[in-house]
């Protein structure tokens, strides 16, 4: 995952919950409605099936006696449903749930997986989805950098926005190995601004009275908050009907406004949704 919090919003996965070793079944989630007719045509691992590799990582995904839930989840249950696909989930770790896919154990994965060019020449990966925003966790809500500048901030290593921020911030910025020890410092005063993962940091401070959880504002100094991270799909990368099969789906569900509201329900801000065009982080 180092090549990625570029790959995900992984610095948080030590507080949110300890990812699950190896790899186990679990039962099958979800009925197929009777004369169902899916919306795409595609072959999957095991007929009728949809098997999804899901890796502890709320909110974006989790498991709980074969049922997966989380952001990616929902979104991925929404798209089973509308191919007339039972769901088998694979808890994984997330340092396997990749090797997972490309080994063809499972048909697609979940867990806010970053659209990379690394990850694109070993896997499948779906259009965008939504975004990782870069989110600040401060008791006054600051979002413009140019206000960070004066303060003691902390983030987590591996972001996309680090290089930029210690550029920006010099000395000011301390860069810490997860958000766990980030969090015991913005508590005790260490620091006065956390930077984070949208999803992870609204999750971890959520209740808490001194901290508030905001997009930062776009500056042009922090290529990460003018183009955050997009997430998509990982899958089986020789399966390009499963590829198109997913885009038609996400279209339909950003048109008709699903993933927006999967969002919002699950903490992120609906402007998460806001992708933009395809791109792939270098």
């Amino acid at each position: 995952m180092k090549l990625n919090k570029v790959f995900a919003s992984a610095a948080s996965v030590a507080f949110l919950a300890a990812a699950l070793a190896g790899c186990s079944s679990d039962a099958g989630q979800g009925a197929v409605a009777e004369g169902c007719t899916p919306e795409s045509v595609f072959s999957t691992v095991t007929a009728g099936t949809l098997t999804v590799s899901v890796p502890e990582f709320p909110p974006f995904s989790s498991t709980t006696d074969g049922t997966m839930s989380g952001v990616d989840a929902e979104i991925l249950n929404s798209f089973a449903k509308r191919n007339c696909l039972t769901v088998t989930t694979q808890s994984t770790s997330y340092a396997g749930t990749i090797p997972a896919v490309q080994s063809d154990r499972v048909d697609v994965a979940i867990g806010c997986y970053y659209r990379t060019a690394a990850r694109a020449e070993i896997v499948g990966l779906s259009d965008p989805i939504y975004t990782d925003q870069m989110a600040s966790i401060s008791a006054d809500g600051i979002v413009d950098v140019s206000a960070m500048e004066a303060l003691k901030v902390g983030t987590v290593d591996g972001y996309l926005w680090v290089p930029d921020m210690k550029t920006v911030m010099g000395d000011n910025l301390t860069i810490y190995p997860s958000a766990v020890e980030m969090k015991a410092d913005y508590e005790a005063g260490r620091i006065q601004v956390g930077l984070d993962g949208y999803g992870s940091a609204a999750l971890m401070y959520d209740g808490s009275a001194d901290a508030t959880v905001k997009a930062v504002a776009a500056d042009s100094r922090v290529v990460a908050s003018q183009e955050p991270a997009q997430i998509g799909f990982p899958h089986t990368k020789s399966n390009t009907a499963l590829t198109e099969a997913l885009n038609t789906s996400i279209a339909a569900m950003k048109t008709d406004g699903s993933i927006e509201s999967i969002l919002v329900a699950n903490g992120l801000p609906a402007t998460s949704g806001e992708t933009g065009e395809p791109r792939l982080v270098q």
